[in-house]
């Protein structure tokens, strides 16, 4: 299976603008640019929108590992927050934290083990060249 995004840019990084686009059209020329990215200013982000990736992943993940473990979650919210940091002559990101509550009928030390196991095992988890932390509450 493969999926895409598409994104276009015009001008210079600080005073151009881009869109960016899904294959779904769930973002349909979503504006972004530097201001947005590095200034706080309302859009979005490269970063915003890897961190609503990673969160879905994630969360889908995590509901796929406890069903395997005869558990149905009520409720799974997920926040992934992503960092990037100016390193050198460039932009990193430094860290992914994962902050979710899980409501589901289960030991919480159940429930603690599957979501690491998750944080982990999601795939959007792995494409990071970063530390992936997380903070899970039940209930």
């Amino acid at each position: 299976m493969t999926k895409s995004g598409s994104a276009e840019w015009t001008g210079s990084i600080k005073e151009g603008k881009g869109t960016v686009s899904t294959e779904s059209g769930a973002l349909n020329a979503q504006p972004y640019g530097f201001n947005t990215r590095f200034e706080g200013q309302p859009g979005t982000n490269p970063e915003e929108l890897l961190g609503a990736a990673h969160a879905a992943c994630f969360s889908m993940a995590l509901s796929n590992l406890l069903g395997a473990e005869g558990i149905t979650p009520g409720r799974i919210e997920t926040t992934s927050k992503v960092t990037i940091e100016k390193k050198g002559d460039g932009f990193e990101i430094t860290g992914v934290h994962l902050v979710t509550q899980i409501v589901a009928d289960a030991e919480e030390s159940v429930l603690m083990e599957v979501a690491q196991k998750a944080k982990t095992g999601c795939p959007v988890s792995k494409l990071f060249n970063a530390e992936v932390t997380m903070e899970a509450t039940i209930g």
